[in-house]
């Protein structure tokens, strides 16, 4: 996210809401933003405040003012469309911020009631804190003109993924529309911030951040932000104050308790049996004893899911798909353990019947550390073609750790290691990695290496393609360099994994390769067009076993352009040589995705390709379609509607291969910022053709599920979840649509904070 352009800045008082506001208004308001430099010092409140969304509080009356002055996208730093006067203040306990932000046509502002971060098509308002102030890691806390918010980890040293919104933290909002466009108040206490020790004054990066989506979405920010600039964060403006800042006890006590009644059945006409019926009482304690450390403990927690994973298309495919984390527990600090390979994915650790973990900061130093005791571990079966998962019958210890020291701003170095241990099970990991970064120039490397122990019955599953050592041990590195510029990108990287390394508390799937990439790509601005920016990509790479077979030799390349009604258009083509089963194939295909917004109650988007790949069952090449629909609307304040239908087909031999299809849809009504109600659907059905596969195949398959949800949620903390979900399947062996499994859960937690 990105900053706003230079505007004059002072208000007089026939344009506020109130006098206490105004007074507040005329007594600090910047001059002429075409000098405004964002920062000052943070002055403390004199009063209370109610989060109310009305800026009439005489509080106020002493805060500091400031401007979201840039368009920072498309604008190039550009005087920013629309105004926003920003206040801060803070009090022992918390800060405060108070936008007032006015439109050009109030009628165009985009608001809706949403769940918690799913507001971020609306417009919106938003402080980014560097509370360490350090360039690396900061929040993003939003708020949508009618309070919904929305918050965030922003790991800058992530190239992967930056903004995390798995986060939640404790904080208040509120906002209201207004006859000139909204304005919205926000209460942060410290208790939710970490923050350098001490007691004495504090030095915080701030960006004021506004979003105003009309034809084009407007990123607006209090401060420049060069488009050569490869860090956000370092733009952020730096500001003063807090001194004595106190977080109280900083102890959160969350019980829990989860019902749960599942059935099933293994064919139609039988009778339904019903799965373990569960009353599960658990307990989640958070304890910050400095404003730079947190510790959090789990017993007997309910790490189940709310609601249902997007269900994915599985053809044709030879790896283990992903699903992202979504239980709280591991969530919370995920940022802390992140590197270059993936060597943590939460999701392996199922069961656990208890956790710990403690996250912290202390000068240069980043530190983070997991205990979990898991009743149901599954271990990721990797290869040099494919992956996948097999539970294993005994429960495992988890151990993990990770560790980073900032030598400087631009450099750092980093350590990481994950354990698990079971009866006759083991698999350890343990690696160093480092970061530099000056200007345009960006190089990570990291090392890894693994010692495991496996039972027959796994290694029968690799033995094949890696060999049948039950005690295998390998290495893994990767070293990468990249430069960033305003016009131009450009990436190297190289990484090899042996193919006895395995990271089995991870998410590396392929194993025993090395593979080399070299990629730019060249952008184009056309600022005040109807297309305001073009990009071109190009990248070449190429894959080896670990024997030398060439596994894989690609190029593709691709024209981006962003343009009216918030569009994107990508044409991409690729081709390559291809390793499968013994032979090497040629695989070509062209690929066209755009996306638009009519207008701000609308999204429609669509994803086309064509050409010939692998059908991998058959060990033959043929012509491959792929059609994806995808959009969402919105329907009055509360009602919301999302879908996603893809549709595949292979053809070869003068016939149809297969055909597949996957259905995710869905609606949910808001009906207040706590209340909402939930409806996911999902299908999917594949169809292959016997006579073109020599094998015996499974000619017909098809499921469908639908889960409803109703939410009472006061806090993230403090929340109450009932729904239920009912599935159905077919396949050749069972030729009518069944229900095969239907549930009923209730959920209810409880933040206390003493």
């Amino acid at each position: 996210m990105k900053p706003l352009a230079p505007k004059k800045l002072a208000l007089t008082a026939a344009l506020l809401l109130c006098a206490p506001f105004a007074q507040a208004q005329q007594a600090a308001a910047p001059a002429d933003t075409a000098a405004y430099v964002p920062g000052g010092r943070i002055p403390q409140l004199q009063g209370g405040i109610a989060i109310d969304g009305k800026l009439d509080d005489a509080a106020w009356a002493n805060a500091l003012v400031q401007e979201i002055a840039y368009d920072i996208q498309p604008g190039d730093n550009t005087p920013a469309p629309a105004k926003t006067t920003v206040r801060i203040g803070y009090t022992a306990d918390a800060i405060y911020f108070a936008f007032h932000a006015t439109d050009p046509d109030p009628s165009q502002i985009r608001a809706h009631l949403r769940d918690r971060d799913a507001a971020f098509n609306d417009d919106w308002v938003g402080v980014f804190m560097d509370t360490f102030n350090d360039n690396r890691r900061g929040y993003e806390l939003i708020v949508n003109p009618y309070g919904v918010q929305a918050d965030l980890i922003r790991d800058e040293t992530n190239t992967n993924n930056q903004e995390d919104a798995s986060w939640d933290g404790l904080w208040e909002s509120a906002g209201q529309l207004t006859a000139e466009g909204y304005d919205v108040e926000i209460r942060i206490p410290f208790s939710t911030l970490r923050f350098p020790t001490g007691g004495g004054e504090q030095t915080w990066g701030i960006s004021l951040f506004r979003n105003w989506p009309r034809d084009k979405r407007h990123q607006l920010t209090s401060h420049k932000v060069p488009r050569d600039s490869n860090c956000f964060q370092c733009e952020w403006g730096k500001y003063q104050g807090m001194a004595g800042a106190q977080q109280g006890r900083n102890l959160e006590i969350v019980p829990t308790l989860t019902m749960g009644k599942p059935q099933f059945r293994d064919a139609a006409g039988e009778s339904w049996k019903s799965g373990d019926s569960s009353i599960e009482p658990g307990l989640d304690v958070s304890w910050a004893p400095s404003p730079a450390m947190t510790l959090n403990a789990t017993i007997n927690p309910d790490f189940s899911q709310v609601e249902t994973d997007q269900l994915q298309l599985d053809v044709n495919n030879s790896f283990a798909l992903f699903y992202q984390e979504k239980r709280p527990f591991f969530l919370e600090g995920a940022d802390y353990f992140t590197s270059q390979f993936d060597v943590l994915y939460t999701r392996q650790i199922a069961d656990p019947d208890f956790g710990a973990r403690v996250t912290g900061r202390n000068g240069g130093n980043t530190y983070g550390a997991i205990l979990a005791r898991d009743a149901a571990p599954q271990v990721l079966i990797p290869g040099t073609q494919g992956s996948r998962f097999r539970a294993l019958d005994e429960k495992a210890n988890v151990a993990v750790a990770r560790y980073r020291h900032d030598i400087s701003n631009d450099f750092s170095l980093g350590a990481i290691g994950t354990f698990r241990q079971g009866d006759d099970y083991a698999n350890n990991v343990a690696g160093a990695d480092a970061r530099w970064r000056k200007g345009a120039h960006t190089v990570t490397a990291q090392f890894l290496h693994s010692q495991s122990e496996y039972p027959a019955a796994i290694v029968d599953l690799y033995k094949n393609d890696l060999g049948n050592d039950a005690t295998p041990s390998g290495d893994a590195w990767r070293t990468q360099y990249s430069f960033s510029n305003r016009n131009w990108n450009f990436d190297a990287w190289h990484e090899e994994i042996d193919p006895g390394f395995r990271a089995d508390l991870g998410f590396i799937g392929m194993v025993g390769y090395d593979k080399s990439l070299l990629g730019g790509q060249r952008m184009w601005y056309r600022d005040g067009k109807a297309f305001e920016r073009i990009s071109l990509y190009a990248d070449w790479d190429v894959t080896h076993r670990f024997d030398g077979q060439l596994l894989e030799r690609e190029f593709e390349a691709q024209v981006g352009v962003n343009g009216p009604m918030q569009s994107f258009m990508r044409l991409h083509g690729m081709t390559r040589v291809a390793y499968w089963k013994g032979r090497l194939f040629d695989e070509r295909y062209a690929d066209l995705n755009a996306n638009f917004r009519p207008n701000g109650k609308l999204q429609l988007g669509a994803y086309l390709q064509s050409g010939t790949m692998i059908d991998r069952d058959a060990n033959k090449t043929g012509h491959r379609t792929m059609v994806e629909l995808y959009g969402n609307a919105n329907i009055g304040r509360g009602l919301a509607m999302d879908w996603d239908v893809i549709r595949q087909r292979m053809t070869r031999d003068g016939g149809t291969a297969f055909t597949a299809t996957v259905v995710n849809a869905g609606g949910s009504w808001q009906f207040d910022p706590r209340q909402r109600l939930r409806l996911t659907l999902q299908g999917s059905e594949v169809e292959r053709n016997q006579a073109l596969y020599a094998q015996t195949i499974n000619q017909t398959a098809r499921d469908w599920a639908a889960q409803v949800v109703y939410s009472y949620k006061i806090n993230p903390r403090t929340a109450l979840y009932t729904g239920a979900s009912y599935g159905a399947f077919m396949d050749d062996d069972n030729p009518d649509l069944f229900g095969n499994t239907r549930s009923v859960f209730l959920k209810l937690s409880y933040g206390w904070q003493p």
